[in-house]
Formats: C-alpha cells, sequence, structure tokens
C-alpha cells in the first residue's frame, strides 16, 4: 500500500532559524515557570498546612516561615514572568480596544518599551540591594541562608520580564497583526477546555 498523497494548498514558508530558537526557548520557559509555579504554590500549601498541624500537637517548624517567605518571592517573580509573557497582568483595555489596529499596535509597543523599561529599572534597583546584602554578609535567621541569594530571584523575575515586553516589541514589529504579548495576540483568544 502507498501513503496517500499530500494534501494540495498554498507552499509552506520556509522556516526561519530565530523563530524555530524563539520557540524553543518560548517552550522551555513555559514549561520552567509553570513547573516552578506549581511546585512552589504546592510546596507552600503543604509547608504551611504541615506547620500548623506541628504547633497544635508537637513544636512548631523554626524554618517554616522562613521557607514560606523564599517561596513567596519564588512564586511572586516567576509569577511576573509568566503574566508578562502571557498577556495575564492587569491593564485597562477600554481605551485600547476602540482605537483602530494600527493605532493599537503603536501603543503596545509604547506600552511594552515602558514597561521594559520600568522591568529593567526595577531590576537594577533588586540587584544594587542584592550587592549591599552580600557585602554587609546578612543571613536569614533560622536557616543562615546568605539572606543575598533569596534576593536573586527578585533579579531575575524583573529581568525576564523585561525580556518578555522586549520580545512583545518585536513581536509587534515583525508580525502584521497585534500582540498583546510574545504569545498571546488577543484578550479575548478562547481558552482550551480540553473536552469538558
Amino acid at each position: 500500500m502507498q501513503d496517500p498523497a499530500p494534501e494540495a494548498g498554498p507552499p509552506r514558508k520556509p522556516d526561519n532559524p530565530l523563530r524555530r530558537v524563539s520557540n524553543a526557548l518560548s517552550t522551555a520557559l513555559d514549561y520552567f515557570e509553570v513547573s516552578v509555579l506549581s511546585v512552589g504554590v504546592f510546596a507552600l500549601a503543604a509547608l504551611l498546612i504541615a506547620n500548623v498541624v506541628a504547633r497544635n500537637f508537637f513544636r512548631s517548624i523554626y524554618w517554616a516561615e522562613e521557607i514560606s517567605a523564599i517561596l513567596i518571592l519564588v512564586i511572586t517573580f516567576v509569577g511576573v514572568s509568566y503574566a508578562v509573557r502571557k498577556a495575564r497582568h492587569i491593564r485597562m483595555g477600554a481605551i485600547f480596544d476602540a482605537l483602530p489596529p494600527k493605532a493599537q499596535k503603536v501603543m503596545i509597543i509604547i506600552i511594552s518599551a515602558y514597561g521594559a523599561a520600568v522591568m529593567f529599572f526595577m531590576a537594577h534597583i533588586a540587584y544594587e540591594y542584592m550587592s549591599v546584602a552580600r557585602m554587609t554578609q546578612q543571613v536569614t535567621p533560622a536557616l543562615r541562608i546568605p539572606f543575598w541569594v533569596t534576593i536573586v530571584i527578585i533579579v531575575l523575575g524583573f529581568l525576564s520580564a523585561g525580556i518578555q515586553y522586549l520580545r512583545t516589541i518585536v513581536k509587534n514589529l515583525i508580525e502584521k497583526e497585534v500582540w498583546l504579548s510574545p504569545e498571546q495576540q488577543s484578550e479575548y483568544e478562547p481558552e482550551e477546555t480540553q473536552g469538558y
């Protein structure tokens, strides 16, 4: 038996190597961020529940508050990058939605440039704070973890969010349509329901 002939259709564009790298990076980043957020939320909930049980029936877990604070930092600042990449951040869309597509594209580029500048500035401030904490050799009270290590995630979260805003600008410059983020074309795209 012969394989069926491929369907005739418009010729496929050759894959752009830059687009392949961007897609591979986006897939890896998505896997990393979703994994970190999922494990972080689960670990935080499990730790807090275990600490409540331990406090009521045994002795409190002395390092639970410290690890909880670190997990909240991880969840928050990995979540910042994820929200920017998926266009799930808070935005005021009334004026934006009323504009024609060309004006929307200009507006999203301006908003993304401003967002990137703010994120990079915040990363710089967090880096300076981390440097001071490192120079003063501060440590966490219970586990004696160098305090600057806990601040690294803040720097990385702001840097990653800034990079996502830059990717949004590039996506809007090379694509004809308006993109709210590197991966989200419209706020009103239907979500996958997986058959339910």
